[in-house]
């Protein structure tokens, strides 16, 4: 087998990987944006907390709604148009609902937007890894995981002062102007992977019938994406709330941990390229999620603000390094013809996960405190340690 550094890429793939990320990123700041107008909607026009949050999580539900059909799409007419298309969906659901000012028909529209969104979600990552060679895979799925944070970085930073500015449909309007041009992009920039092609002619078995494999990683990731979601939601609750920091100081440390994670997806990509094992890397963070989650819980205990700041960038950086790992992983097993329908189970898995995260966690932290619901969630990574699969599958 060569090694880790004698692979070459094709200089497609690096244009394939590109759009991927561009693409996913505009679908993310879409699906973000009406999250950051809940405060101006609240304060400004005096909509409830709960009406807010209704509406900014329309997108998401949309999303799940989607995910597995837009990857049976993919495995069955290639990448390149569901990815266009479903942009191109994306932007026309955008404008449409930029000058709506009734909130049920934003809604609405906000979750058609969101359920085209999730083309990008199992295409992008389907192209990727159709694209880049087994040894170079990992890397390239950490970057493209970077996606996702790169889309909400750019939405926290720009839907706010935008939207106050120039009222809350201007975000949506910036938002279907970049969905178009980069859904004519991907039309002209993104071929199918040659290995696609070539498996079109041949008939591949249901990988979910050949063994567990599928189905554990499923169930890796569900369990691994609480300690992810529980510390973005509620990290700069803690932080403010908990250990008196002040909001804009939190917010620079919560930001900073949401980058410090992506380079840490990308990291621990490269690594298990390097080692030759996604599930082994698997277990090293899944165990490095439990030991991250205990100290983060016992240093907030001691009630020293820096000591738990500095513990919770590690933590959340430790939280978020699965994510590429299990989508290779799970690509890789399904193969060209089922990959796209494999990943769009294993997104769907864990954004029903993660909306159990904010109601489950919000009501065990009363209770026993922000460190003790940690200490809690600890038990996810834990318990995920066990059905990690002990090698790897390929198709």
């Amino acid at each position: 087998m060569p090694t880790y550094t004698d692979v070459a890429v094709p200089r497609a793939a690096w244009r394939m990987l590109g759009l991927g990320v561009a693409a996913q990123a505009a679908g993310t700041f879409l699906v973000s944006t009406p999250v950051y107008l809940i405060p101006l909607l609240h304060e400004r026009d005096g909509l409830s907390l709960s009406r807010a949050g209704t509406l900014a999580a329309a997108p998401t539900f949309g999303m799940v709604l989607t995910l597995v059909a837009w990857g049976a799409l993919a495995d069955r007419f290639g990448e390149r148009w569901v990815i266009a298309g479903g942009l191109g969906l994306t932007a026309v659901a955008a404008l449409v609902a930029a000058p709506v000012d009734d909130l049920v028909l934003l809604g609405v529209l906000l979750a058609l937007g969101g359920a085209a969104s999730a083309s990008t979600n199992a295409a992008s990552g389907r192209v990727v890894v159709g694209w880049f060679p087994a040894r170079r895979r990992g890397l390239a799925m950490g970057v493209r995981q970077v996606s996702q944070p790169l889309g909400v970085a750019v939405a926290a930073v720009v839907v706010p002062p935008l939207a106050a500015r120039h009222g809350t449909g201007a975000p949506l309007l910036l938002a279907g102007a970049g969905l178009l041009v980069l859904a004519v992009a991907c039309a002209l920039g993104v071929r199918n992977p040659p290995r696609a092609a070539r498996a079109e002619t041949t008939t591949t078995p249901n990988p979910y019938r050949r063994d567990g494999f599928l189905w554990r990683v499923h169930a890796v990731s569900l369990l691994l994406v609480v300690p992810q979601f529980t510390l973005s939601t509620f990290g700069l609750v803690w932080l403010t709330v908990g250990l008196g920091w002040d909001p804009t100081v939190a917010g620079v440390l919560v930001g900073a941990a949401q980058f410090v994670g992506a380079v840490g997806r990308i990291a621990v990509g490269a690594l298990s390229d390097h080692v030759g094992s996604r599930v082994r890397v698997l277990r090293w963070v899944a165990v490095a999620g439990v030991l991250a989650l205990l100290v983060l819980a016992l240093a907030g205990a001691t009630h020293v603000p820096l000591l738990t700041g500095v513990v919770l960038v590690l933590a959340t950086t430790i939280s978020v390094a699965d994510n590429g790992l299990a989508f290779t992983s799970v690509a890789e097993a399904a193969g060209s013809r089922w990959s796209g329908r494999a990943l769009g189970v294993q997104n769907t898995g864990q954004f029903l996960a993660a909306s159990a995260v904010g109601p489950g966690i919000g009501a065990l932290v009363p209770l026993v405190g922000f460190g003790g619901a940690v200490a809690v969630v600890a038990l996810a990574p834990l318990a995920a340690l066990p059905l990690v699969p002990r090698r790897d599958a390929h198709a």
